[in-house]
């Protein structure tokens, strides 16, 4: 159990007196901004068939109720690091679960497609700030020597998140309606706030380099080159068109913009000396191409057991649950071997893992029926819950407190834009090699499954080889940032 720190005195306490914040209540309060996030997409996912009823609207137009949550998101969640670190991590990270729990009321109670959409990306802006700062918090909520322990936790409630949206959406929507996804996060929400209000370490003041300014052109340079890139991977429902390439081109274009923006800026919204930092560019590298690889049992694993295993929906669903479930369970065993064990070695380890997953998921025949699919699926999701325990928490430490809000955004974002690049490039592969999916066989649909997950290996390969490059190339004078 994570044993209480001392901090300053809490900043919301009514009578002006030191209270030292409880470490167990703060970690409380980051558990769940990591939870309301992940639980806003998979809860929705599931009510899109009721809300295109509902609101008589077709697949194209109830999409962006998950879509534009996405952008939101994506978009967002660096800048919302950036500036915790200037205004104050707990500050904004309080504003940001208000502004989660206000647009889920606002969700609720929306009349038409349009509002609840707008409500939506309101709501994904306080998700952005959440994810962003509640690891960011981690360095000072916790002792030190239990960072792994609290970045296994966090992990495990986005996992828990994950897992039960589709269940806990489905019996809401049952028992209440549609709108009743959205308003159960309002509690939750609410219970959130007063946690993070009276447990969260107060704010220290930032350093005066940090107070410079808010880097307001290279945010949105950024924001609209990350939103361009998510839609070019998002639309087209798994083709890629001329819109596609066009959106392509534009993030291309706009990446170019944002790095000679930073260039000049007095302030950079990201430093790019930063990214020379051998830890921290393998880190996100790393995190990305381990996203990739795993929305892959997402995408592709559905078709495998419907069409190869001739499994009925309902048996798909549980089989496919078994990796967020696994991810849930093992998260916070994790947390505490890389405490124990250190984070570089156990992200070398998770790495091992997950390869020997999706090897074992291309080499084993259908034969083997289930098993031979949920296996090596455990294999992989503890791998990764593995990794992303160890990784948080090597990219994390030792990091000044005015770059950890920042760093922190920047790891969620690789975090989604592997996710975003996995769910269309590893479609794309797995359509390759079979073709016309709707007419494809049981034996076609088999051949595609393995030759994904070879592809997987192969990436998380380069995951280890960019890993096992960097703890050769580091040094202590890496990188300016980095020193205390």
């Amino acid at each position: 159990m994570v044993k209480p720190v001392t901090a300053e005195p809490d900043a919301g306490a009514a009578d002006g007196t030191a209270r030292a914040p409880s470490a167990r209540q703060a970690l409380a309060a980051l558990s769940l901004s990591m939870l309301l996030p992940s639980l806003g997409i998979s809860v929705a996912n599931v009510g899109l068939p009721t809300l295109a009823q509902a609101f008589e609207a077709g697949f194209q137009g109830v999409q962006w109720v998950v879509i534009g949550y996405l952008l939101a998101v994506t978009t967002s969640i660096v800048g919302a690091g950036r500036l915790g670190d200037i205004v104050g991590r707990r500050r904004l990270l309080l504003a940001g679960i208000a502004v989660f729990t206000v647009a889920s009321a606002l969700c609720g109670a929306a009349p038409t497609l349009g509002l609840l959409i707008a409500a939506r990306v309101a709501q994904g802006l306080g998700a952005a700030v959440m994810m962003a700062l509640s690891m960011a918090l981690v360095g000072e909520a916790v002792p030190k020597e239990r960072t792994g322990s609290a970045m296994g936790l966090l992990g495990t409630m986005s996992a828990v998140g994950t897992a039960l949206g589709p269940s806990l959406g489905g019996l809401l929507i049952a028992a209440a309606g549609w709108p009743a996804i959205f308003l159960a996060g309002v509690p939750l929400g609410v219970l959130a706030l007063l946690l993070a209000h009276r447990h969260l370490p107060a704010d220290r003041p930032a350093p005066r380099p940090a107070r410079a300014g808010f880097d307001r052109l290279g945010t949105l340079l950024l924001a609209l080159t990350l939103a361009a890139y998510a839609l070019a991977m998002t639309q087209g429902r798994g083709g890629f068109g001329p819109a596609n390439a066009v959106l392509l081109a534009a993030a291309a274009v706009g990446a170019g913009l944002f790095v000679l923006a930073e260039r000049r800026a007095a302030a950079p919204l990201v430093r790019l000396a930063m990214l020379r930092d051998p830890t921290l560019a393998a880190g996100l590298a790393s995190s990305a191409l381990v996203s990739t690889v795993m929305m892959a049992t997402l995408v592709v694993g559905p078709f495998y057991l419907s069409r190869t295993l001739g499994l009925e929906a309902a048996m798909v669903g549980l089989v496919v649950s078994v990796g967020p479930i696994v991810s849930a369970l093992t998260g916070i065993p994790a947390g505490r071997l890389v405490d124990r064990l250190g984070g570089r070695r156990m992200t070398v380890l998770g790495l091992a893992g997950i390869a020997v997953g999706a090897a074992a998921i291309a080499i084993l025949p259908a034969t083997l029926g289930i098993p031979g699919y949920a296996g090596p699926i455990v294999v992989m999701t503890a791998g990764y819950a593995m990794f992303q325990a160890a990784n948080n928490t090597t990219v994390m430490a030792d990091l000044p407190p005015d770059r950890r809000g920042l760093v922190s955004g920047m790891l969620n974002l690789s975090r989604n834009l592997g996710l975003i690049t996995g769910a269309s490039a590893m479609g794309a592969v797995f359509a390759a090699v079979v073709g016309d999916v709707a007419a494809a066989g049981p034996a076609a649909v088999a051949d595609g499954m393995r030759i994904t997950f070879a592809v997987a290996a192969a990436l998380i390969a380069v995951a280890l080889a960019t890993v096992v490059g960097s703890r050769m190339r580091a040094t202590p004078a890496a990188i300016p940032e980095r020193a205390p």
